[in-house]
């Protein structure tokens, strides 16, 4: 059995804590909180048309191959039966989540936002431990309270401070199934807010305590700065253009830290790689092949989630109409890419980490 010294793994924390893209996303979203917080502090509001159009561009354009790219990483050099059974429960996940949305949809949107702090939440957490280490997080109870504290961020924070356009564009989601139907917990909406906001300050202060209690040290340090980071952009930029651009300058450029820990290392059976062989122009083509037939599926998806909808684009104009519909969407394809590539699958799954 191979052993790893505690020297070994601090060099890799050491290493890839210095990756580009690490600096790259806090620096993103430090500029981005202190121009909307001075934007805000002058009176001056960004047209929520153009608030859509952001959205739009980082959720679909920049964000979405990248969620591809992790499941394609985890099935690279699996077994085929393994590939299968892969594809079959998302598939079936995917169904389960429309199925729900369309019968109850309160409970689809809930399960929505649970999915899209789940996602930053869980993904945050392992690249953490990838790059600057979790020596501070002693106990399963420190790991989900981490966690939540990052992934609520990404929900919470926003129900907070942007309660008008929140509950306007979660109407809209409500909406392609049963317009209306989210007015009868309109009136509870700032008792909510209260609850929903004094929980995650709570959350936000006993996890940055109980790391520095438990280890302090250099992991507490990045672990806390980044927690506060993610609390404040989302408290100062505006929610949509703040979750379009999350993912793709924050998640993803950040799983890119992540994976270049894990390549270092022999992952999987080289036998069944997809991309296997010493050809480069092979090399290319397969993965030219994988991309397509990728995109292809994902495209499927969607027509499917489309027509399954009774009001794909709500009862609005276009812009917010696509909103809504690719929030519910991205949603309902990320259930699984978090259950499946990751809760089911603990040993190889989407982060895996030597």
């Amino acid at each position: 059995m191979r052993t790893i010294s505690l020297g070994s793994v601090w060099q890799r924390h050491r290493d890839t804590d210095r990756h580009p893209s690490l600096w790259l996303s806090r620096a993103s979203l430090l500029v981005l909180a202190v121009s909307f917080g001075l934007l805000g502090a002058v009176g001056v509001r960004v047209p929520l048309r153009a608030q859509m159009v952001v959205y739009l561009v980082g959720m679909v354009a920049l964000n979405l191959p990248h969620g591809g790219y992790e499941h394609f990483e985890n099935l690279r050099r699996r077994r085929p039966a393994f590939r299968w059974r892969y594809v079959a429960v998302y598939l079936a996940a995917i169904g389960g989540f429309v199925g729900l949305f369309l019968v109850a949809p309160v409970a689809g949107l809930a399960l929505a936002l649970t999915v899209a702090m789940a996602k930053g939440g869980l993904g945050g957490l392992q690249v953490l431990e990838a790059t600057s280490g979790t020596e501070h997080l002693r106990t399963r109870f420190q790991r989900g309270l981490a966690a939540a504290v990052r992934g609520g961020a990404v929900m919470l924070v926003p129900i907070v401070f942007w309660p008008e356009t929140f509950h306007a564009f979660s109407a809209l989601m409500v909406g392609l199934v049963e317009p209306g139907a989210l007015s009868s917990y309109a009136g509870s909406f700032d008792t909510t807010r209260v609850v929903i906001g004094s929980g995650y300050g709570l959350a936000l202060v006993t996890h940055i305590l109980l790391g520095y209690v438990r280890g302090g040290g250099r992991s507490w340090l990045v672990d806390a700065s980044e927690s506060l980071l993610l609390a404040a952009y989302f408290a100062f930029v505006p929610v949509l253009v703040a979750v379009g651009l999350y993912f793709p300058f924050w998640y993803s450029a950040r799983q890119v830290a992540r994976t270049a820990s894990v390549e270092k290392e022999p992952v999987g059976d080289e036998r069944w790689d997809l991309l296997g062989g010493a050809d480069p122009s092979t090399v290319a083509l397969r993965a030219w092949v994988v991309l397509v037939g990728g995109a292809l599926a994902t495209f499927g998806v969607l027509v499917a989630v489309y027509w399954a909808f009774p009001n794909p684009l709500g009862t609005s104009d276009l812009l917010p109409g696509a909103v809504a519909f690719w929030s519910v969407f991205i949603s309902i394809v990320a259930l699984p890419h978090i259950v499946v590539g990751s809760v089911l699958d603990r040993d190889r799954g989407i982060w895996y980490v030597p």
